[in-house]
């Protein structure tokens, strides 16, 4: 492009004098007007690696994802995750809520419960409710307003966190800076009720450019008793200061009310699979996420960036708390329900981050580093067990004093981390790095069956975690990388609360720990994309109960450190062009992951006796998972078929197969689904998007949970239709 400006102005240079006297000579020439020239091209869906350098991050070396959520066939309305994410391999997707409210998502073994083994943020910001006191995703933006979503896996967990699972960070939309103002609306209806808006505004006025969107979505559920009523509100301005300095401040909230409608035995999921086994049950979390980030770039070669962020709001529930088989019926003397418990969490984490990139020579090799500190500050008011109204409306009313817990989680901790990435030679990179994790949790409070001075509890979380990764560029767009990092997980809260009086509280807990090792393959050759690799992942010192037997012959329920865990597996992305033909293009892709995940030197309480599970399975984690796709586009209308395949599971660790007549234990089946999306894109301004989501009406469950929302099968939604129009002006 340079040297093109440099020939423009030689041209220019020596032809102008020239070109002065052919102007005043105009009126004499004839204007030749050229023909429209139209260029058309096919959209393509792909997944793509993250660069090596992103922004403030070093992932070279690294499993990385990158999905462009709105290049898509999907059910975006529904935010259906096993269409969103397919093309991550070995995804494991939880439906609990019902469809649209929250993503429930896991890989390698790990739990999906709200997503909380992963390092969630949203535009760079961490949005886990509590890192360590619940580290779950109860903000839910969404997907309507997502651009992409990036994955990195858990060997590049010394620059964002600890976290096992890695990092999945959730993009905005942005403002188009061309405009001073724009506008977007998608809207959407489907089955069972579901009626959803999303408008959102944007431009650029001088220095400033801003970005707000409002969502309204309202569902009936596909079980009875399963209505959820959601929003959420986001904005974005961003000042650039000057050319090397840019100012960013975000307010996302996001809030829904959902009904519960229980969980079912075998039997009845068998009977009727929509059926409910509760009407009083509900749950409202209502998240706000500010944040404030400075960039400053003083030089070509270095960049600094210092972010200020909080997590605040609550989680609310309130529901009759009983297995599957009890009935929640009222009285036959009185007419009147019993009282429903109430729990309310109130969240306050406070995060400081600063991370300084700068690029440098280590002789003649060139290199970059990354340093940073991470500062937190929570305070989790956990308030539980309080004796609720007998009415069937959602009401967090009390009709006792008390809560039977009233807790204070209170946690600072400072981590420092470096890496850096060191090129030597064109083609190998190596990145080692360190994190050091020192901070304090300390448990505050009352139990009502508890005694008072067994309720403090202080857990200490010193850990110097080390890792690194390599990449050797076989060609320029395929790579080779492999990677070792260490990684912990605190003791959260719902580790150390006691039950019940039969159970009590090892005081000296220790934080999981371990490490992932991986190694892959990732590029293009050709007209295929692929991304295969392998994994190991050690998970010591995992949480549990045993029991304990005192002096006098008494027996204890213990939680307590039990083991550990191992995931090994592979996970295979393939994605190719099979036909193309002119306007026609016809593109498939596979995302398939084999993954043995066993516990090691485990012991569990089975009530009565502790039993060995060692060599068993970890619940929640398929041997196989398969999603597979097939896309048809012809220019600017697209039809994608997918096939999902995920293998039988087990609810809890002794690999229970023949189930409880409860229904809270058991074999959970393997099931397949198909989906079929459409799209059509109109001039870039209309955009008309519909779904058939579960075609063959398959009725299936994904988990047996053991906690909330209760023990028993929650049966996940049948066939579905959703159609969606999206307007851009």
């Amino acid at each position: 492009m340079g040297r093109f400006y440099l020939v423009i102005s030689v041209f220019f240079a020596g032809c102008w004098p020239g070109f002065v006297q052919a102007q005043q000579q105009a009126d004499t020439l004839k204007v030749n007007t050229l023909d429209t020239l139209t260029v058309e091209g096919i959209r393509q869906i792909r997944t793509e690696s993250l660069p090596d350098v992103h922004g403030t991050y070093l992932l070279a070396g690294k499993r990385s994802e990158l999905i462009r959520l709105t290049n898509l066939d999907a059910n975006i309305a529904s935010k259906t995750g096993r269409q969103l994410l397919a093309r991550i391999p070995g995804l494991f997707v939880y439906d609990m809520d019902g469809t649209g409210n929250q993503l429930n998502i896991a890989t390698r073994g790990l739990d999906p419960h709200r997503s909380w083994e992963l390092n969630i943020r949203q535009n760079g910001i961490i949005t886990n409710s509590d890192m360590y006191g619940y580290p779950a995703s109860h903000y839910s933006p969404p997907t309507e307003s997502l651009e992409r979503v990036e994955l990195v896996r858990g060997t590049g967990s010394l620059q964002y966190g600890a976290q096992f699972g890695g990092m999945i960070n959730y993009i905005t939309k942005a403002a188009d800076t061309t405009r001073r103002f724009g506008f977007e609306s998608i809207n959407a209806v489907g089955s069972y009720g579901l009626l959803s808006t999303y408008n959102a505004i944007g431009g650029k006025v001088g220095r400033l450019t801003y970005y707000a969107y409002d969502y309204r979505r309202v569902f009936a559920g596909y079980r009875e008793n399963a209505r959820s009523h959601a929003q959420a509100q986001f904005v974005s301005l961003q000042f650039q200061a000057t050319n090397r300095l840019r100012l960013r401040a975000e307010l996302g909230r996001s809030t829904y009310l959902a009904q519960q409608p229980g969980p079912l035995t075998d039997a009845q999921f068998a009977r009727n699979p929509r059926q409910a086994t509760r009407s009083r049950n509900y749950f409202n979390p209502d998240i706000y996420v500010p944040s404030l980030r400075a960039v400053w770039q003083p030089s070509d070669r270095t960049q600094l960036t210092a972010t200020l962020s909080a997590v605040l709001g609550m989680r609310n529930s309130v529901l009759f708390d009983a297995f599957a088989d009890v009935p929640d019926a009222p009285d036959p003397q009185t007419g009147q329900y019993k009282p429903r418990q109430v729990d309310i969490d109130h969240f306050n984490s406070y995060t400081a981050e600063i991370r300084l990139l700068h690029r440098y020579q280590i002789g003649p090799l060139p290199a970059t580093l990354v340093i940073g500190v991470q500062g937190m500050n929570n305070d989790l008011h956990r308030r539980q067990v309080g004796r609720g109204t007998t009415g069937s409306a959602f009401d967090l009313s009390l009709t006792a004093t008390g809560w039977g817990r009233d807790l204070h989680y209170y946690t600072r901790n400072v981590a420092v981390f470096a890496e850096s990435q060191v090129e030597l030679t064109p083609k190998l990179t190596l990145s080692p790095g360190i994190r050091r994790e020192n901070g304090l949790t300390r448990m505050r409070g009352t139990i009502s069956y508890y005694s008072p001075d067994a309720v403090p509890n202080d857990i200490a979380h010193q850990f110097t975690l080390l890792g690194v990764s390599s990449q050797y560029r076989i060609t320029p767009q395929i790579r080779f990388y492999a990677g070792y990092s260490q990684a912990y997980r605190p003791v959260i809260f719902k580790d150390i609360i006691p039950v019940s009086v039969y159970e009590r509280v090892d005081t000296n807990l220790k934080d999981a720990h371990g490490y992932t090792l991986e190694a892959g393959v990732a590029g293009l050759w050709r007209s295929i994309h692929v991304n295969v690799g392998v994994f190991d992942l050690l998970y010591r010192n995992r949480l549990g109960s045993i029991v304990t037997t005192s002096a006098d012959g008494s027996s204890t329920v213990l939680r307590t450190n039990i083991g550990d865990s191992r995931s090994r597996g592979v996970e295979a992305l393939l994605e190719a062009d099979l036909f193309r033909s002119g306007k026609l293009l016809v593109s498939g892709f596979t995302s398939t992951a084999y993954l043995d995940a066993r516990y090691l030197n485990v012991q569990v309480s089975t009530g009565t006796e502790n039993r060995s599970v060692s060599g068993n399975r970890v619940e929640a984690a398929p041997a196989w998972t398969s999603r597979n796709g097939v896309t048809l586009r012809y220019r600017q209308v697209s039809l994608t078929t997918q096939y999902s395949y995920v293998g039988k599971t087990f609810s809890d660790a002794l690999n229970t197969e023949i189930p409880t007549g409860n229904g809270a234990r058991g074999l959970v089946p393997a099931y397949s689904l198909w989906d079929l999306n459409a799209t059509w894109w109109f001039r870039k301004r209309l955009t008309i998007r519909g779904s058939i989501s579960n075609l063959t009406n398959r009725q299936y469950f994904t988990k047996r949970p053991t906690f909330y929302p209760g023990p028993g099968i929650w049966p996940s939604d049948g066939r579905s239709f959703t159609l969606s129009a999206g307007l851009r002006l």
